[in-house]
């Protein structure tokens, strides 16, 4: 059949990762708020930045691409009952149950604070979530491009609200 539409080799039957995992139920619990609170434009911009971020990936995991239809189906029911069939659904999407969210999986094992110098970003360290002031500030100075910024000159005052930020005040 000419007409024949052929998944992408990248869609694989493969286990999410961990982040992938995370942004899908980020995204399942954004959708189901948005479509509870009639937000409809930002529910699509939610499905829109998960597309986004599976389109980088190597291989896209059918069990995310199929909860995703699920999800777009309220909007584009069509394609998405096309899609739903060719990563290899037999039955309708329609009788499928709505998707719910983990909560356990929504929050980061890892985030990403910014490191300021006299307020001006100058880097931003990974630290695992839930790291208190004094892991924050450790993770900053450990940084290179920090240590560099901050040779030869005095910290008079350390600004650090954790998880959310570092900021060295110098002289």
């Amino acid at each position: 059949d000419a007409e024949a539409v052929k998944l992408a080799a990248a869609v694989k039957d493969v286990e999410p990762d961990e982040e992938t995992q995370r942004k899908l139920h980020l995204t399942i619990k954004k959708v189901t708020d948005d479509l509870d609170g009639m937000r409809f434009n930002t529910a699509i911009s939610a499905l829109m930045e998960l597309s986004n971020y599976l389109a980088k990936l190597e291989s896209r995991p059918k069990s995310v691409l199929s909860t995703m239809m699920l999800l777009l189906a309220p909007f584009a029911p069509h394609v998405a009952e096309e899609l739903w069939q060719r990563l290899g659904h037999d039955n309708t999407l329609a009788y499928e149950p709505w998707p719910v969210h983990d909560p356990k999986l929504v929050v980061a094992s890892v985030v990403e604070v910014p490191v300021q110098i006299n307020g001006k970003l100058r880097s931003k360290v990974m630290v695992p979530a839930g790291s208190d002031a004094a892991a924050c500030k450790s993770a900053a100075l450990a940084d290179e491009r920090i240590q560099e910024l901050l040779t030869g000159k005095s910290i008079k005052k350390e600004i650090v609200v954790p998880g959310k930020l570092v900021n060295f005040v110098v002289a």
